[in-house]
């Protein structure tokens, strides 16, 4: 083939890729989430589909791959064709806490994927035993220096979002605690309600409903600073400042998606972020609305992966 006939056909897909474009979607597109049915990010994904459906003229149907912490479900969307018909909904738990403790993952979380954008962060909210003299994260520390070698921490599990966030609140905050691992946050809830561990971090949607029956004492959140959906509770970072570490979730298609089929699913995810309904939604699930885009969501992640393998370090964990 000639420089002409190389031209020629390089148009000519030019074009096909346009065309095909701006015809899409012309079905239902899929959207791979690494996590079990009725979980908090499942709740979520499935309130942002439907309307997203209905802004694109096109179903997006929930796909469940749960499993091996997320694993399975990022492999099947990495390995999908990059056509604009399967998506991933991306999560803190999978794209960096996993990586930081797992070699050999069957994906890169960094340069596997296209990225769209981050969607939501999710603030875990810092609770005691009402029983407990601790009103804020201060009286909290006090009371772990004066009270060393008897205060129970608990957590969802080894490695878990609750594990690290209480792990880098003891050393930032220079107190001992010890580690109960439970199998899931209701049972590492559960535990603080009966007295059994002192303190842990839950999702606030968990939190706050046993806070409001007076089960619980909220504290303090883990995002950077207050929130309006949180009204006057305090953030962490105004007792320990630089403490942020709160979850996040976004939007990815396999790597090689045309720029125009990212411009159109990052469109439509911003159109519906903007229905009362859907923000009404997210409140509900303890969420608000994050939006950080294409590449700068890429770096976003690198920074995290960094930070994360940091704290699973200070949490004297290794990878296996």
């Amino acid at each position: 083939m000639n420089v002409n006939g190389k031209l020629g056909y390089a148009i000519l897909i030019l074009l096909s890729g346009m065309a095909r474009a701006q015809d899409y979607p012309s079905h239902p597109i899929r959207l791979i989430l690494a996590n079990a049915p009725g979980s908090s990010i499942d709740t979520m994904a499935r309130i942002i589909t439907t309307r997203m459906g209905e802004v694109m003229g096109q179903a997006v149907v929930v796909e469940n791959r749960d499993g091996a912490a997320g694993a399975i479900g990022m492999e099947a969307g990495k390995n999908a064709k990059p056509d604009g018909y399967t998506l991933v909904c991306a999560s803190s738990s999978a794209m960096t806490v996993l990586p930081a403790l797992r070699k050999n993952l069957p994906y890169d979380p960094v340069n596997d994927f296209t990225y769209i954008s981050n969607f939501a962060v999710f603030p875990n909210v810092l609770v005691v035993n009402p029983s407990l003299p601790i009103t804020n994260v201060r009286e909290l520390i006090d009371y772990a220096r004066a009270n060393a070698g008897k205060i129970n921490m608990a957590s969802a599990g080894i490695g878990s979002t609750s594990h690290l966030a209480g792990t880098i609140l003891t050393q930032m905050g220079k107190f001992e605690a010890l580690h109960v691992p439970h199998k899931g946050g209701g049972p590492s809830v559960a535990s603080v309600i009966a007295g059994q561990t002192h303190f842990t971090f839950a999702p606030a949607p968990a939190a706050m409903s046993q806070v409001k029956a007076g089960r619980l004492r909220a504290i303090a959140h883990s995002l950077p600073s207050r929130s309006k959906m949180l009204g006057d509770m305090p953030a962490v970072n105004e007792t320990l400042p630089g403490y942020d570490y709160s979850t996040w979730a976004g939007l990815l298609a396999p790597k090689g998606l045309p720029k125009p089929m990212q411009d159109r699913l990052l469109g439509a995810l911003q159109k519906t972020l903007q229905i009362p309904a859907v923000l009404e939604g997210l409140t509900a699930q303890g969420a608000e609305v994050l939006l950080i885009q294409g590449e700068d969501y890429r770096k976003y992640i690198a920074q995290d992966l960094i930070a994360t393998a940091k704290f699973v370090q200070a949490a004297g964990l290794q990878a296996e």
